[in-house]
């Protein structure tokens, strides 16, 4: 894309550079095809004149809303107007019809709110700034203005934005052409809640997006004559099958996995699941949830706009069956068999996982066993059933899941679309196309083929577009353009897509032959392209091969082309699936027609991907053709997924792969620069300044200007200047010689207008120097006169001065001749005075020390006296406690034997009365026996009747005193024996007397006892309370000779 430029010294340039892509720089040298730059961050490089671009220093600082404004349509130019507006936060940017969308990274709300899609409704396309919603609004007025079907096609890498670019764009057009003061479920409500809906089934984290599509849509939305949404349509192709089975780390499987695992608990339960760590087709990738994302909380939309778009609760719950159903079928796990080649479930697991596929799928779990360990093949002769080995057996299990979920993904288009249903009358429509951009990378394989292969459809769509708009611009200013050139990339769609030898037809011929492989595919492919200059075959590889695309080379690995190309069913898959108890599972695979399961086995078993796609594709580029296209490229500024970096190399390299920079070349191959008669004018209107002031008409002086500068092959049409690559740059170059021959002749009046200046200056100067001098000599004069009139009176005062200094002088020696005699004799007496002050002062100390000694020692003599005494006087009172406490010891011995006596009396007491109570006893004893006698005697005197007044009165004074028996005479013939009796009991009362008066004189003696052993308590405890008190005393005099001593021995040091 080289243009020839006329760059000489002081140039600013754009160079080629590897870490930025572009850098500018100005021109400091150029030695014929090489040039020495001075870039901008300080270096010196030398670049190839013919990669060399120039830099328009006129250009805004904020740069251009549209491209094609720029003076130099190139790579660098691009680049840097997109830098600039993407750090000014200004991410949308036109070329020409095209807008470059630079995704953001970051929330920007204010520029898609409700008063921001007021403001651009209506208004023409470039006469607000670059956005979406003017694109949008573009092609929603050429629909209505002109009555043509329009459509919008959004492309770029992964991470780009693209889904949220479409999102915004189905926004404004249902905000455009909605219902407004409607209650019911609009056509363009379901429009918009499909959008999360298939993002849920057909999205999945990658490396370079969050939420990468891996599918591409194509929403058809209908208007009636009104210009009201009445009907809507979604296409999808080539879903990412092998998404569901195989997952590389750090991305994750398709997001409806993950929200079902995180359903509230009563689901989870009733679809057998758990951590999504536990299942084999999620825990591949140790990515299990997204920043800032809750899968919670997005199951429950998910679950809202299923029932917006028109899905039935129960046909939600049978969709989430079928998705768990494909969770359990991953943890199936196989294990060899006993016979050869064969295989078994490898544990209880895998049956507990088997069990619940079979139960969420409502079919028979024998045969579910079945389908996936042996196959069924049918000769003329019979029926084979053939055992399957592990791996081939995992084959299948991964098989059965992806045409499980492919199926399910399927059913809901065409759900969402017989919802939401399409208007048999409408005449027009916009659609949207939502397709992932071109891909390359270390490895690709089957799905970046069809990728590819969609782009360069697009972008051969995108080229005849772009050459006819140019012809339209150039037909409209009336040029003549028949001589362009357009280069197409037909030869790369006929290398994919020709039959019968293009690579998608022997791909599928390949697919037909069951010895076929991938290297036999790429051995035919080198045979039969080697001559092809689309087609490359790689040095250091046997099966891989390289396309040259449009946006570069690609190379494939064809190891699993054949496989991934192959969509068919395996009959035993088929027949299982269609005899499930569940209509919803019957309905994604419904029986297959008797005639077609007769016919080869060939034909009904294989179907090619490759080729449906690209009918898929035909059908996609028919519609396309018939409408009016709009172009969005979305830009991924950075691989880091941060806001604010702009990494140019990468941003380069998606310009080209979106067609942006295809674009350039297609404009420079006409005529890239278009300038109208005023922007010339006022730029190259100095080239001719006589021109100018004719005050002809613009036309004529554009191309008086041209023809003067000599230019050919320009054009100028009705409004605007036409200019040839380059040409844009060679009057530049003139108009730089022009200026810089202006600024010469400007240089060279001032360096004269300076010099004149600085002439009258210096003659100024002189004159007023030559009367300063003379006024300064004159002064000089006068102060001579003056000087020799003052020094006569200065010489008279000197020598006055000089008398009165002598006098004066000497007049002071004097004076400090008789300080300096009294000073000394003061000096004496003052030293006599200090000498006897000092002899009195230590006298005095010396008295005073002799007294203090003297003091001390009296004092420490009186302590060491009064300590002897008290000790002397304590020992004293020592001896008397000790003679004391002998006495009391004494005083012990005393009580002791006191006691001992009390306790002899006390044991005597005691026998005194044990003989006291015996007399009683013996007494009690006798009088019973006297009573029993004077009985006898009175039952005989009752008998004889002889005595009976004297046996009264002996009876009353038995009665009357146990004690006394009175002595009487009584005239019986027993007298003896009574006066016996009372001779005896006298006897024992004088007795009882004497012992009676015996024990109170030993009580009496034990109570003494005891009032004379309290009294020696009493002193003993008195006499030990005086010892404990002198104990005290000593101690404490002790103590305190003991702190004087040490007082005086500090004293003393």
């Amino acid at each position: 894309m080289g243009i020839p430029v006329n760059i000489t010294v002081g140039s600013h340039v754009w160079i080629e550079d590897p870490s930025v892509a572009w850098i500018d720089g100005q021109v400091s040298e150029v030695n014929g095809q090489e040039i020495q730059v001075q870039t901008s961050d300080g270096r010196t490089v030398v670049a190839n004149l013919s990669k060399t671009y120039p830099k328009d220093e006129d250009a805004p600082d904020g740069g251009v809303d549209d491209m094609t404004e720029l003076s130099y349509l190139h790579e660098p130019g691009v680049l840097h107007n997109l830098a600039t507006r993407y750090q000014l936060h200004e991410i949308y940017t036109y070329t020409g019809s095209i807008l470059i969308a630079i995704n953001p990274f970051q929330k920007l709300p204010h520029l898609y709110d409700g008063h921001m899609m007021e403001k651009y409704k209506g208004v023409p396309l470039g006469k607000l700034s670059p956005h979406v919603f003017a694109i949008a609004d573009a092609a929603y007025r050429a629909m209505i203005n002109e009555g043509k079907s329009n459509s919008i096609l959004v492309s770029g890498e992964s991470g780009a934005g693209k889904t949220e670019t479409t999102k915004m764009l189905m926004r404004y057009l249902a905000y455009l052409g909605g219902h407004k003061g409607t209650q019911r479920r609009t056509v363009e409500q379901q429009v918009l809640e499909s959008n999360p809906v298939l993002e849920a089934f057909g999205n999945a984290k990658t490396v370079r997006n969050n939420n990468s599509s891996r599918f591409g849509k194509f929403v058809e939305i209908q208007f009636d004559k009104n210009g009201r949404i009445s009907g809507a349509a979604i296409r999808t192709y080539l879903l990412e099958r092998s998404r569901v089975c195989q997952v590389s780390d750090p991305e994750r499987n398709y997001h409806c996995f993950y929200l079902l695992c995180a359903a509230p608990q009563e689901e989870i339960k009733r679809y057998k699941l758990g951590d999504p760590k536990s299942f084999h087709y999620l825990n591949q990738s140790n990515c299990y949830e997204l920043v800032g994302v809750s899968d919670a909380h997005d199951y429950l939309e998910i679950r809202r706009a299923m029932d917006i778009v028109g899905i039935s609760e129960k046909e939600q719950e049978a969709i989430f069956r079928v998705v768990a159903s494909v969770l359990h079928l991953g943890n199936i796990e196989f294990a060899k068999g006993n016979e050869t080649d064969s295989s078994v479930l490898k544990d209880d697991k895998s049956r507990f996982h088997l069990q619940t596929t079979a139960e969420l799928l409502m079919c028979d779990v024998t045969l579910l066993e079945d389908a996936l360990l042996r196959r069924v093949m049918v000769t003329p002769e019979e029926v084979i059933k053939r055992s399957l080995d592990p791996e081939a057996a995992a084959v299948s299990r991964d098989g059965l899941a992806k045409t499980i979920y492919s199926r399910l993904f399927d059913w809901l288009v065409d759900k969402i679309n017989n919802s939401i249903g399409q208007d048999p009358n409408s005449k027009s429509l916009i659609g949207v196309l939502d397709i992932y951009g071109f891909e390359s990378f270390k490895s690709n394989s089957f799905e970046q083929f069809c990728i590819n292969y969609t782009n360069e459809k697009l972008q051969q769509h995108f080229n005849q577009h772009m050459f006819k708009m140019e012809q339209e611009e150039y037909s409209k200013e009336e040029i003549n353009w028949s001589y362009i050139e357009f280069v197409d990339n037909q030869d790369v769609l006929d290398l994919i897509e020709k039959k019968p030898g293009g690579i998608i037809a022997l791909l599928d011929e390949a697919c037909m032959f069951p010895k076929s492989t991938h290297e036999t595919f790429s051995q035919k492919l080198y045979q039969i392209f080697k001559a092809n200059k689309r087609f490359i075959k790689p040095k250091l590889s046997r099966t891989d091969f390289t396309i040259a695309h449009y946006a570069g080379e690609v190379q494939y690995q064809s190891d699993q082309f054949l496989d991934k190309n192959k969509d068919y069913v395996v009959p035993e898959h088929q027949d299982l699936l269609s005899a499930s108890k569940c209509p919803f599972v019957v309905g994604l695979f419904p029986p297959v027609a008797e005639e077609s399961t007769k016919s080869s086995s060939k034909s009904s078993k294989f179907s090619s991907i490759g080729s449906r796609f690209k009918l898929q594709l035909q059908s996609l580029m028919e519609t396309l053709n018939s409408t009016e296209p709009h172009y969005i490229r979305c830009v991924k500024p950075n691989s880091l997924l941060k806001p604010a970096i702009f990494e140019n190399v990468n941003i380069m390299q998606q310009l080209r792969c979106g067609g942006v920079l295809e674009a350039i070349r297609i404009s420079c191959a006409g005529y890239p620069t278009h300038k109208t008669f005023s922007e010339f004018l006022n730029r190259f209107g100095l080239l001719a300044q006589e021109v100018l002031e004719e005050h002809v008409d613009e036309k004529v002086a554009c191309e008086k200007i041209l023809e003067k500068t000599g230019l050919a092959g320009y054009q100028i049409g009705k409004t605007k200047v036409f200019l040839r690559a380059g040409q844009m740059a060679e009057l530049d170059a003139h108009r730089a010689i022009k200026l810089t021959s202006a600024v010469k002749t400007i240089q060279r009046e001032t360096r004269s207008h300076i010099a004149r200046k600085n002439y009258v200056s210096l003659q100024k100067a002189a004159i007023c120097l030559q009367s300063l001098c003379r006024a300064r000599f004159a002064f000089k004069l006068y102060v001579t006169m003056k000087r020799e009139a003052a020094s006569l009176r200065i010489q008279t005062k000197f020598r006055g001065h000089l008398a009165r200094k002598s006098y004066t002088k000497l007049k002071c020696s004097v004076i400090t001749l008789q300080t300096g005699i009294r000073v000394a004799a003061a000096r004496e007496k003052f030293r006599y005075k200090k000498q006897t002050r000092a002899a009195i002062i230590i006298q005095a100390h010396e008295r005073r020390h002799k007294v203090f000694s003297y003091y001390k020692k009296l004092i420490w003599a009186s302590i060491l006296a009064q300590c002897r005494w008290r000790g002397r006087v304590a020992r004293r009172e020592l001896r008397k406690l000790k003679m004391a406490s002998r006495e009391t010891g004494a005083l012990k011995e005393a009580k002791v034997k006191l006691e001992k006596q009390v306790e002899e009396l006390k044991l005597q007491l005691q026998l005194e009365k044990r003989l006291r109570m015996d007399l009683e006893e013996a007494k009690d004893q006798e009088i019973a026996k006297l009573q029993n006698s004077l009985r006898g005697m009175q039952s005989k005197q009752n008998e004889t009747n002889t005595l009976p007044k004297e046996h009264e009165a002996a009876q009353k004074a038995i009665e009357g005193d146990s004690s006394t028996v009175e002595k009487k005479t009584v005239p019986v013939e027993h007298a003896e024996t009574v006066e016996a009796l009372t001779a005896e009991v006298e006897n024992l009362k004088v007795l009882f007397k004497k012992e009676k008066q015996r024990a109170d004189d030993s009580e009496r003696k034990c109570a003494e006892a005891q009032e004379s052993s309290k009294e020696k308590c009493r002193k003993l405890e008195e006499t030990e309370r005086k010892v404990q008190q002198l104990q005290d005393s000593l101690n404490r005099y002790l103590l305190q000779g003991v702190l004087l001593g040490m007082l005086y021995s500090r004293r003393i040091t």
